[in-house]
């Protein structure tokens, strides 16, 4: 394969566009999942916009003032808690300085338009529109969404036949049986397990084809890596699954999720490019050590993305409380990555919006989302999820691209085109966030977004996606824990 590099080389930790030329104990009641909750959190390269590839859309950020670094409330990250965080405090009235180690707002979420059509790396999905407040940011916004429909798609059997629909009815009802059991067991056990080692003891019991063992893998897939971005055996049996959700559609934004951030963002003093190093709290305020200089304030808002925090690069004196410090620790952080690729035209059925393969290797290009339904681009997206996910990013540009290509052509036949350019997330090497969003691993539990939630000596806030006990892993999740932490600070001063 022939690859034209632009302007950085291969194995960077964040998005690349290259042109490519030739290639505590409780189980939940079983219910049908919408799944790609966050959808494939990943990141765009720092380069992209010192190449021309990406525009800074920073328009309503407020401009820096290098003179001023006090401010009656400093929030650290510019992602949506943060945001929220910062506009719940600002139309109080109080002061407040963001510090955003990236050069752009939204963290987690983030709209590249560098194959000519903006494509979320991030977050894409509004999960259930109703009652949801991102919803009603996109209405404030002017944000144009469109609903996806999880059944309007093509699933693939390993030899390439087109699955029937009574055959993937048959695979729908064979994963509820089994997980039934599954919840039967765990229900019956004192002390927590991997949802796997329950999934393979009933398994193991049914003598299942390896045709039927490969559907089933599919739709375990669907059910944990690509929602989770956790695998089974990384997820705990008791309580994986013991978030909320909202009722409704599941939307999608053509036109880019950061319509919403950058909406937030509007008069916000927001320091790009400023990394925290150290956090020093007392009863007497905050001294932030960044890039920059040192930062204070009366209260600081934390919004550090779980792998950062397990990462520990930011130091926090005097250290975090034992309680908090535990939950970091066993909580989780898990991947979705993204592989976007461009074509020349469509090739495959444009009016389907996904499209599944229940390949010998369970989760390798196992899920794709045809862009063409939502925007008219000749875009396909794939997804990678929990251990393939992190595999993923081993390899090269070059090699993610022919390996999709291998299985593309396997489907849809050798004399398919050659993708005309591409996007890849790898965001468990993502400095500032280390992964996509979190899990429970077995032995975790709800309470342990609870304790990382919790404010400490009335100082120091935290908030994020990770901090919400009924929204883990959701951009309302995020969103919410931000105004809350707000909210807090608010009642504190």
């Amino acid at each position: 394969m022939k690859i034209f590099y632009l302007c950085v080389s291969l194995n960077t930790m964040d998005t690349i566009a290259y042109s490519v030329n030739g290639l505590q104990k409780k189980m939940k009641k079983f219910n049908r999942r919408d799944f790609l909750k966050v959808a494939s959190i990943g990141t765009a390269s720092a380069f992209a916009l010192s190449c021309g590839w990406i525009q800074d859309a920073q328009e309503n950020v407020m401009p820096q003032s290098a003179d001023s670094r006090h401010a009656k409330v400093i929030v650290i990250g510019a992602g949506i808690a943060g945001l929220a965080a910062a506009r719940t405090l600002t139309d109080k009235n109080v002061d407040v300085i963001i510090l955003e180690a990236r050069n752009r707002i939204g963290g987690r979420i983030w709209t590249d338009s560098a194959l000519g059509a903006p494509l979320d790396l991030g977050a894409s999905w509004i999960h259930g529109i109703n009652g949801n407040p991102i919803t009603e940011l996109a209405k404030k916004f002017n944000a144009k969404t469109i609903p996806t429909i999880d059944d309007n798609g093509v699933v693939f059997h390993a030899d390439g036949r087109e699955m029937t629909s009574a055959e993937f009815i048959k695979i729908e009802q064979l994963y509820e049986s089994i997980y039934e059991e599954v919840q039967e067991i765990g229900e019956a056990l004192d002390e927590d397990t991997s949802l796997q080692e329950i999934f393979d003891q009933v398994i193991a019991k049914r003598n299942l084809s390896a045709e039927e063992l490969r559907g089933l893998n599919l739709y375990i897939q669907y059910e944990t890596s690509l929602e989770y971005a956790a695998d089974p055996k990384d997820l705990s049996l008791w309580e994986w699954d013991s978030d909320e959700e909202f009722s409704g559609q599941h939307v999608i934004f053509p036109q880019g999720y950061n319509q919403i951030t950058n909406g937030l963002a509007q008069g916000l003093d927001i320091r790009l490019n400023t990394e925290a190093k150290a956090i020093t709290y007392s009863q007497n305020g905050v001294e932030v050590e960044t890039n920059a200089g040192i930062f204070t304030s009366e209260k600081i808002v934390v919004t550090i993305p779980l792998g950062a925090l397990k990462q520990a690069d930011v130091k926090f004196e005097p250290p975090l409380p034992q309680s908090k410090q535990a939950a970091i620790n066993r909580l989780a952080m898990g991947v979705l990555n993204k592989v976007y690729l461009k074509f020349p035209k469509i090739f495959w059925d444009a009016e389907l919006e996904n499209i599944s393969y229940a390949g010998e290797r369970a989760g390798e290009w196992a899920y794709w989302l045809n862009y063409a339904a939502y925007n008219g681009e000749p875009i396909l997206l794939a997804f990678h999820g929990g251990d393939k996910g992190w595999a993923l990013e081993e390899f090269s540009d070059d090699e993610i691209v022919a390996s999709a290509m291998q299985t593309l052509q396997f489907l849809y036949g050798a004399d398919i085109p050659d993708p005309e350019s591409f996007l890849i997330t790898r965001w468990g090497k993502d400095k500032f966030s280390y992964g996509s969003y979190s899990h429970i691993p077995p032995f975790a539990s709800g309470d342990d977004f609870d304790a990382l939630f919790e404010p400490v000596d009335n100082v120091l806030f935290f908030a994020g996606e990770a901090t919400s006990r009924k929204y883990f892993a959701t951009v309302h999740g995020a969103y919410l824990s931000g105004v809350e932490a707000g909210e807090l600070v608010v009642g504190s001063l």
